[in-house]
């Protein structure tokens, strides 16, 4: 599976969120506290993804974060006010490489998945089937969560962004039951995600809201239930059930 965090609010370092905190992500990599039976270590890619000016940018690597020599100057030198990162335990049969390291992005959006889709690949074909041909050749990688990123992506040309992301759960669920979907999607301005299985928290204050796999750092967390649907900004937040597949 892996772990994964969103910021939004008042420009801070990569590494203030990612590297320097107790239990930051970077330990996560190697000690997650609550996997739920998904993986014990975090080690098969990183990805960072923050916004300038609007636009996201993003660092991804196929290695174990403690590896990159690179990332602690550039993690320290980096200020950003929207922020996503991840690291990867790859879920057995997946390919490997960057490009199925989150965050995904398709415009201005950033997407992060933690979980896996059982049955995959034949348990999503009538879905994978309702997408353009084209968006279909664009996968980056034929791993589960791409395709998750897929229709969500293409959901987001018609509806909200929780809309589209609620009922792209809703419909991966249907076909693939026992599915863990925790998502993240940001476009730098709002942070949507799931929690469907694995665990979910968030630290909200007056200017700023950070939703993680587990807490880190200090500050009050609160975790968020199973099966939520949660969206948010930097001053606002808003938790709601979410209903399961039809």
């Amino acid at each position: 599976m892996c772990r994964h965090l969103a910021y939004l609010g008042p420009p801070v370092t990569l590494a203030s969120l990612v590297l320097d905190p107790d239990h930051s992500l970077y330990e996560q990599s190697w000690s997650p506290h609550d996997m739920r039976g998904g993986g014990t270590v975090n080690a098969d890619g990183f990805g960072l993804g923050w916004y300038v000016d609007g636009r996201p940018v993003r660092y991804r690597r196929n290695v174990p974060i403690w590896t990159d020599e690179n990332l602690p100057g550039l993690a320290g030198s980096i200020r950003s006010g929207a922020i996503l990162a991840a690291v990867r335990d790859g879920t057995v049969g997946m390919p490997y490489g960057e490009a199925v390291v989150a965050p995904f992005q398709t415009g201005d959006w950033l997407f992060s998945h933690n979980g896996r889709v059982p049955g995959w690949p034949e348990s999503t074909l009538k879905l994978a089937e309702t997408l353009p041909v084209a968006d279909l050749l664009r996968l980056e990688a034929p791993v589960d969560s791409q395709l998750l990123w897929a229709l969500i992506a293409n959901r987001l040309k018609d509806v909200p962004a929780a809309e589209a992301v609620a009922s792209v759960v809703q419909d991966v669920e249907a076909v693939a039951p026992g599915s863990r979907l925790n998502v993240l999607l940001t476009d730098g301005e709002q942070i949507v995600a799931t929690s469907l299985t694995h665990s979910l928290w968030v630290q909200h204050t007056a200017d700023s809201t950070t939703v993680a796999s587990e807490r880190f750092g200090a500050g009050d967390w609160d975790e968020v239930p199973d099966r939520s649907l949660l969206v948010a900004t930097a001053t606002t937040l808003r938790i709601t059930p979410m209903e399961g597949p039809q």
